[in-house]
């Protein structure tokens, strides 16, 4: 295999989930519009979550720009082996991405400068194909540096973002009410079911199923929660806003007014890594 191959691999995931997502897009628009349900506030949620994508993208640019050129300093100045391309690599580098996703995601609900950023994507109380595209401006640069061990091991740049992009890529088609329970897939994959736990605000259902593709992470680290009755989605806390900038900028007015008031090093320290419900005694 070469990186011709490689990237055309890449290319063909995203397009085939593109295109499921978007089947999927058309039938809850469907099936919203017969229920009736098609009203103007769903339309100001989804233009909201899109709307992320504006900041999303203009950093992304840079940031995905950043990634090549640190993980190639990387891979030519410090590390003398590198695995071989091929498709045993491929299958290695999607487990070992996914893997990392976990504990990417994971890490971005318990400290609190991360969470600022991945708020956002939880910030919708509606859940849809839309829902999925709703990203906090600076989320990616939480990711590039989540996945500097793996170029440390001797992956390859471009196995290294093939297989993040392609553990993104599957999460494409979860964000979704229409689809049911998959049966036996529900063991091992990370289904749409699996994700409406992750977004619910319900107590039961907080900081539960972060796997990317597969869930039986959350099986082996003890945050699984099967879905059990439909979620209440959104933040614990009372946000309900589809203004752009209040979604795109929702946790940092709270954070500098906290980090303002704290009176000690140690405070604001807490404050900035320490998870988003920490108060001082």
């Amino acid at each position: 295999m070469n990186t011709e191959v490689l990237e055309r691999l890449g290319s063909e995931i995203d397009d085939a989930f593109f295109i499921i997502g978007a089947i999927i897009f058309l039938i809850e628009i469907a099936e919203a519009w017969f229920k009736g349900s098609l009203k103007g506030r769903s339309i100001l949620e989804m233009a909201a979550s899109a709307s992320t994508q504006i900041p999303f993208l203009a950093v992304e640019i840079l940031i995905m720009t950043g990634a090549y050129g640190l993980y190639f300093i990387l891979a030519e100045t410090f590390v003398t082996w590198s695995i071989p391309l091929t498709w045993w690599a491929v299958a290695l580098a999607v487990l070992i991405a996914d893997f990392t996703y976990y504990w990417e995601h994971r890490i971005a609900h318990e400290v609190r400068i991360l969470w600022t950023q991945h708020a956002v994507h939880h910030s919708s109380r509606e859940f849809n194909i839309i829902t999925g595209i709703r990203f906090g401006p600076l989320e990616s640069l939480w990711a590039l540096l989540m996945h500097v061990p793996m170029i440390v091991v001797g992956f390859p740049p471009e196995l290294v973002l093939f297989g993040s992009l392609s553990v993104l890529a599957y999460q494409t088609w979860i964000h979704t009410e229409t689809i049911g329970k998959l049966g036996p897939l529900e063991k091992v994959l990370n289904t749409p079911s699996h994700h409406r736990v992750h977004h619910g605000s319900d107590e039961k259902y907080l900081d539960r199923n972060y796997g990317g593709i597969l869930i039986i992470w959350d099986r082996i680290f003890g945050t699984f929660q099967v879905e059990e009755e439909t979620p209440r989605y959104g933040l614990k806390r009372d946000f309900n806003s589809q203004n752009p900038l209040h979604v795109w900028f929702s946790e940092l007015p709270q954070l500098w007014r906290d980090l303002r008031a704290a009176r000690s090093f140690k405070e604001v320290f807490m404050r900035l890594f320490a998870g988003p419900g920490w108060e001082p005694k």
